[in-house]
């Protein structure tokens, strides 16, 4: 796996974006990461706030900064030209840019010229720089749960790494198991499977979850959707490698239309949650889901508890939202279906 090293503390720079789903980089970082987090530098126009301390470049010298983070996931992960003065910057001063975009910012002139002169370093962190292997398909020893979308940013880094502690909490061994940029930053190593050549997404992803002990969880974060056109490829070939005994389906409840596609409509989450059976039955016949993580921000209090209760019974798996009512639910069906059973041996309830 990759794995990186953020100096901190740092600064999240979001530029001049206006939307703040752009900004979930930054947004995972400023949750997971508090105490490496000085502040947020935005540039003119920029209409995203992270609730975090508006901070400039020489401030952030003076305040110890290490590092400046690129907090926004731009699609396509490309670069703003205004955006490359302000990176050029920082490497002189001596900050690192740590950088979660497509684009190798260390073959981009002035950061070429910059870095020449600076003891600040470009990080790519989509950069894999290694070669990968083709799926072999074969079981591995331990359990997977993967989790999985109705479409892109809808939670499953958040739930992935909130039921990771969680799991922990009730002692049962998890690791998390990051597949994307912000899900590296913050645990330090993973596979940034987006950015794998096709033919080999699928090998990569079963290098991120290797054998393990017969009871020990990797908790992989999903990607994309298997109902986005635009990133379906992707969840597809994570969903094969990960091998997955269990998924956890997210959804966010304000999604009418698919984020990158809006002639698509955000699917019936039964049927969501047939595909992803079907689909992963293919590796693993016995996969099941355990439940469903709803991004319940956009509804009035008095209201989400209700939804949710309607919500399970329909579905008769524990709904919750992470953020507000932990993942116990889910760790209380994970722990009847797949651990100790009458006789004290572990099995998978079938």
């Amino acid at each position: 796996m990759n794995t990186i090293q953020i100096q901190s503390p740092y600064v999240i720079f979001l530029g001049d974006i206006e939307d703040k789903t752009l900004a979930k980089t930054g947004a995972g970082l400023a949750k997971w990461c508090q105490d490496d987090v000085l502040g947020q530098l935005r540039l003119p126009g920029c209409k995203v706030d992270l609730g975090l301390a508006d901070i400039s470049l020489d401030e952030a010298v003076a305040n110890g900064a290490k590092s400046l983070v690129i907090g926004v996931a731009t699609v396509g992960g490309s670069i703003h030209a205004d955006w490359l003065p302000v990176f050029a910057k920082a490497l002189d001063k001596g900050l690192d840019i740590v950088n979660g975009l497509h684009t190798d910012l260390a073959t981009i002139p002035m950061l070429m010229a910059a870095q020449e002169h600076s003891a600040g370093r470009i990080i790519n962190v989509r950069h894999v720089g290694r070669t990968l292997p083709i799926a072999t398909g074969r079981k591995r020893t331990g359990l997977r749960l993967l989790t999985v979308g109705t479409d892109c940013a809808v939670g499953k880094k958040y739930t992935a790494l909130e039921l990771t502690r969680a799991l922990n909490a009730k002692g049962i061994d998890a690791t998390f198991r990051a597949s994307g940029q912000t899900g590296i930053m913050i645990a330090g190593e993973g596979l940034p499977i987006d950015s794998i050549v096709s033919d080999f997404v699928s090998g990569a992803s079963e290098l991120l979850s290797p054998d393990n002990s017969a009871e020990h969880w990797d908790i992989i974060e999903g990607q994309g959707s298997l109902f986005n056109p635009s990133f379906s490829a992707v969840s597809m070939g994570l969903l094969h490698g990960s091998q997955p005994d269990a998924f956890i389906l997210c959804h966010d409840i304000a999604r009418e239309r698919i984020s990158t596609c809006p002639d698509y409509p955000i699917p019936d989450l039964q049927a969501c949650i047939q595909l992803h059976l079907d689909c992963a039955r293919i590796v693993n016949p016995q996969v099941r889901c355990v439940g469903v993580s709803v991004n319940t921000s956009s509804l009035d209090p008095g209201k989400r508890r209700d939804y949710l209760t309607r919500l399970q019974a329909e579905l008769e798996l524990p709904c919750v939202d992470p953020l507000i009512d932990g993942c116990e639910a889910f760790v209380t069906l994970i722990a009847k279906q797949f651990h100790q059973s009458e006789t004290g041996k572990a099995h998978a309830e079938s």
